[in-house]
């Protein structure tokens, strides 16, 4: 039994949509698969305090940032730290093994930018992206990374 563990963070329920999907495709295609999902802001809503993974995560992180234009006046990643603090914390990246950005296109250069941000700062790769809630041929292409990764 293999078991995927997807750790995010939703703000306007993109992202949970896409990890729901997603988990759900993956668990239909696969019968033998256990999937963990790890919301980071509900984590915290529910005073649970941060902890050291135990097992290799893919990360989940849509983009919202303020100021600059994301290429030569710079940028701050706002409301989405916490997952930030979560991979840094007990050396959860070395077990990650990579991050999928989501974001609007509309923003051009800011497009999933805290996802490549976080590549690196951490040193794991960015492996795809979607735009806003993703569409189903997202979920499949993304699926068919994870199948890679974990060797399903």
């Amino acid at each position: 039994m293999t078991t995927l563990r997807f750790v995010y963070i939703s703000l306007s329920g993109n992202t949970t949509s896409f990890v729901k999907r997603l988990s759900q495709y993956l668990k239909e295609k696969h019968e033998a698969i256990v999937i963990e999902t790890l919301d980071i802001k509900e984590s915290l809503k529910s005073n649970q305090s941060f902890f050291a993974m135990e097992g290799a995560f893919v990360a989940f992180l849509p983009t919202y940032l303020e100021g600059g234009n994301g290429v030569d006046t710079g940028d701050q990643e706002i409301l989405t730290t916490p997952l930030g603090d979560f991979i840094a914390f007990a050396d959860n990246y070395k077990q990650c093994l990579g991050i999928i950005g989501s974001g609007n296109r509309n923003f051009n250069n800011q497009y999933c930018l805290t996802a490549k941000q976080y590549s690196q700062r951490f040193g794991f790769p960015v492996l795809d992206n979607f735009e806003m809630r993703g569409m189903p041929g997202d979920i499949k292409r993304i699926a068919g990374c994870i199948e890679r990764l974990y060797a399903i």
